[in-house]
């Protein structure tokens, strides 16, 4: 039902404007072909969000193993700054919350950070599940084999710009093409405005980056305008066409001349999406940080994503993928304070925008994970952590399987099997697997897995993870 109302809602639209440009009724055979397009492709549509937390979360404070050896051993490592979470009772301040997972892990419990209870809820209402211990791999790698440098390993380990680039882009610093600009390249005929395809709410991502498609930016009020093109420029009303004739004319030097054609293409795109977005008022209003006046900076970026994706039959698109942000998690100091009010922001902006998506009609179409330079060290260096390699991450959406971890929750403690030192976890699970389960469900074939997640087949037949249901709803 809230698809058809959805539907419905694009389709008066769209009749709307085109009343508007023609000055007449639209004929009644002409609305019927428009609504039917609207409805097709609100079934049709898919959205993937990529929510990247800059410097590397600390995921030994996020999710938590409870169970009683594991957590005299978290305590112990933690004993020194900074200071273990408190484990009190299950929801109170200062307590870590509970979770139980559909699939039990033997003689293990599960918990989240104190300030993620929006994240308690969701994972609770079976539209957020987590993957343990997630990273970038070439091939599935113990231990042994690290020591002994016998299998391949990704370049510039524990490096903030070389795995940030790697966990985008499946190479260090200077990669050209991430896996979601690729993905955008094999699906971008699906939208009749390919400019719509990849949109980063963040600045540049390499992770939108593909080798015919091109990221478009945009900030918290949507769509980047050129200025001096509306209104008077330099008090005269004559002044705005003139710039844009001098700007877009065609110039025989090609270089002028490709200039002029990106110029047009930047403000022909502005137009179209700022006449095609839902405006702010159409959607709830962005949150404050609980406890400030300060509004959620995440949520802002992920209102800005909801806007667009309300407005995607007006843009003519079926499959999007969205980059948005948050940073300051290289937490060497003060981690107890900066990493609890990251996570208060964390778990608050994706709370809301579940609810926003949901209010849409569009829950079970969107899908959103987190990524992240890499984990961190369980030990500490006296006041936080330093880097690390894998880490715990969240998948939300109503597509996805969720209340439930997918993957083998690590060993707590420090010089085990499943970590090179001071707690640094050896993924169990690849980057090129997590993000193959998601592009499955996004519409890729597994020809084209194959083409845009290059180490996949080194990790046999574990190609999906199973957190998205394969239906997509």
């Amino acid at each position: 039902m809230r698809t058809t109302n959805a539907s419905r809602r694009e389709f008066m639209r769209l009749a709307a404007r085109l009343s508007a440009v023609s000055g007449v009724a639209t004929p009644f055979a002409m609305n019927l072909a428009m609504m039917n397009a609207a409805a097709a492709q609100s079934s049709d549509y898919k959205a993937l969000v990529c929510l990247f937390m800059f410097g590397g979360n600390d995921h030994g404070n996020t999710v938590l193993a409870t169970d009683a050896t594991s957590w005299a051993e978290y305590q112990r490592i933690r004993s020194t700054p900074p200071d273990p979470i408190t484990l009190g009772a299950p929801g109170t301040v200062g307590g870590v919350l509970d979770i139980v997972p559909n699939t039990l892990q033997s003689g293990r419990s599960f918990a989240l950070h104190p300030s993620l209870t929006d994240l308690q809820a969701l994972f609770n209402a079976g539209r957020l599940a987590i993957v343990p211990n997630v990273g970038p791999l070439i091939a599935p790698t113990t231990k042994a084999q690290f020591n002994a440098r016998s299998v391949p390993l990704p370049r510039g380990l524990f490096s903030h710009n070389d795995q940030q680039s790697t966990w985008q882009a499946y190479a260090p610093e200077g990669a050209r093409y991430g896996w979601g600009g690729r993905m955008g390249d094999l699906l971008a005929s699906t939208n009749s405005q390919t400019t719509f395809t990849c949109i980063s709410a963040a600045g540049n991502a390499v992770w939108l980056s593909g080798q015919s498609t091109v990221q478009y930016q945009v900030t918290g009020s949507g769509a980047i305008a050129v200025g001096g093109l509306t209104g008077t420029l330099f008090g005269s009303s004559t002044a705005p066409a003139a710039l844009r004739t001098l700007i877009t004319g065609d110039r025989t030097n090609l270089l002028e001349k490709e200039y002029s054609r990106v110029t047009a293409r930047a403000i022909n795109a502005q137009a179209a999406l700022s006449a095609g977005m839902l405006p702010s008022s159409g959607i709830e209003a962005v949150p404050n940080v609980p406890g400030t006046t300060q509004s959620n900076s995440l949520a802002a970026q992920l209102a800005t994503v909801a806007r667009i994706i309300g407005g995607r039959s007006a843009l003519g698109a079926r499959r999007q993928v969205f980059f948005v942000s948050i940073g300051g998690f290289d937490t060497h100091d003060a981690q107890n304070t900066n990493h609890r009010n990251l996570m208060t922001r964390l778990g608050q902006a994706m709370a809301y925008f579940d609810r926003v998506t949901t209010a849409l009609g569009v829950n079970s179409q969107v899908t959103t994970f987190t990524a992240s330079d890499f984990g961190r060290t369980l030990t500490s260096n006296g006041d936080g952590t330093d880097h690390g390699w894998g880490s715990h991450h969240f998948i939300s959406g109503g597509a996805v399987r969720g209340k439930d971890l997918y993957g083998r929750f690590p060993i707590t403690g420090v010089n085990t099997n499943d970590d090179v030192g001071q707690g640094r976890l050896i993924p169990v699970t690849s980057v090129d697997q997590y993000a193959a389960t998601m592009a499955r469900w996004f519409g890729l074939t597994e020809g084209q897995l194959n083409d845009v997640f290059p180490n996949l087949t080194n990790f046999g037949s574990a190609r999906d993870l199973g957190f998205m249901n394969p239906m997509g709803v």
